[in-house]
Formats: C-alpha cells, sequence, structure tokens
C-alpha cells in the first residue's frame, strides 16, 4: 500500500507540475506519510473505543462473580455480548484458554495487543487475585471506579485542550487555505512556484517549515494521561 500510494502520487505531481522535484516529495510523502497517518488513525479509534467499553465489561464481570459465576464464564459473556473491539480482544482470550492456557495467563496477553494502562491494571488485578486469592468481585469493582474516573477525567482534559488545537488547525492550515484562494485567483502568479526550478527550491522549504512548525504545535498541545 505505502508503494503504490508513493507511485500514484509521484505520478499525479509529476503530470500537475512537470517538476521531478515535486514528484520526489510527493513520492515520499505518499510512500512514508499517507499509510502512517492512516494507521495511527486506525489504531487510536481503536484504543478509544476500547477505553470506553472496557468499564462496562468490567461492571459484566463483576455482576456476574457477584452472582456465583466463575471468572471465566464472566469472560466469555464478555466476548458474546460486547461491542467491538472489546468483543475481539475477549474472545481472543477465550481462544487461549480453550488452547490450555490459564485465564490469567490469557488476560496477561491483553496489554500487549492494547498498550494502554487500563488494560494492564486488569491484567495485575487478575494475575494477583490468581496467585494470592481475595474477593475478585471486590478488586474488579474497586478497578471499574478507577476506569471510570480516568475516562472522565481523560474528557476533561480533551475538553480543556480544545481551544488550543482549534487554534493550533487554523493556524496550521492559514498557509495551505492562501495558497488555494492565490491558486484560483491568480493561477499564473502560484504556478510559478511550480514550474520554476527556483519556485521549487521555495515550495520544499516552505514545507518543511510548515511541517517542522504543525510537528512544534502538536507536541505543545498534546497531553499525556
Amino acid at each position: 500500500f505505502s508503494a503504490i500510494c508513493g507511485l500514484v502520487l509521484g505520478l499525479v505531481g509529476l503530470l500537475a507540475s512537470g517538476s521531478l522535484i515535486v514528484a520526489l516529495g510527493l513520492m515520499f510523502v505518499g510512500a512514508f506519510g499517507v499509510p502512517r497517518f492512516y494507521l495511527g488513525r486506525r489504531r487510536k479509534k481503536r484504543i478509544a473505543a476500547f477505553l470506553n467499553e472496557l468499564p462496562n465489561a468490567v461492571d459484566v464481570i463483576v455482576r456476574g462473580t457477584k452472582a456465583g459465576l466463575p471468572l471465566g464464564e464472566c469472560v466469555q459473556i464478555v466476548a458474546a455480548e460486547a461491542r467491538e473491539p472489546i468483543k475481539t480482544e475477549f474472545r481472543r482470550i477465550v481462544e487461549a484458554q480453550t488452547m490450555g492456557i490459564t485465564l490469567a495467563e490469557a488476560i496477561s496477553k491483553l496489554p500487549s495487543r492494547m498498550p494502554v494502562a487500563e488494560a494492564n491494571f486488569l491484567a495485575i488485578v487478575v494475575m494477583i487475585q490468581s496467585q494470592s486469592g481475595g474477593s475478585l468481585s471486590e478488586a474488579l469493582g474497586n478497578l471499574s471506579k478507577v476506569l471510570r474516573e480516568r475516562k472522565a477525567m481523560k474528557g476533561k482534559i480533551v475538553a480543556m485542550s480544545q481551544e488550543a488545537k482549534s487554534s493550533a488547525a487554523i493556524i496550521g492550515s492559514l498557509p495551505f487555505l492562501v495558497v488555494g484562494a492565490l491558486s484560483v485567483l491568480s493561477p499564473s502568479y502560484m504556478m510559478l512556484l511550480f514550474t520554476d526550478p527556483a519556485g521549487n527550491i521555495i515550495v520544499i522549504g516552505s514545507g518543511l517549515w510548515m511541517l517542522t512548525g504543525i510537528f512544534i504545535m502538536k507536541k505543545m498541545i498534546a497531553f499525556d494521561f
């Protein structure tokens, strides 16, 4: 996919501008930028859906254990009834059990597939309970409370940082909007940047500076939690 995307964008750039430098730049963006951006967005959406449904899955397990069901059956209920991607991840846990792996070991592999702290919390709670005993429903109930508090805190941070993200998006997109507007209003004025060698150098230099600025703004508005 990276190779095809790079070749397509490079060909489009070569046909549109006739400049090999512009074509190579677009080929680089297509081969390394677009696939990473796409996979990054898909990964982010999957992790967000997982974190959104994990407290509900833990609540189902808590209610099941309080009703007297074993932990394995509660996990099977979640694997059958929960939403994606919780359903798929817990189904993998059930499938690992059928292969002879203990439930604690199967759940301990969840953080490797979902590299978030919440999945690690669940694995640690189940591992400790399997080794030392104790009330699993009480431990998972406390975990559910922690997960919901973390979810609420993340939502609050996102809401508080939305103004900074909107400002960064406007600042980052403004040069592209100006170039697009000038290309429509005065095409001959803008085409010098793509047909003249000096213009190609200006475009590449400006693009690199813009990417640097966008990267810095992204780091400034990124909040770790």
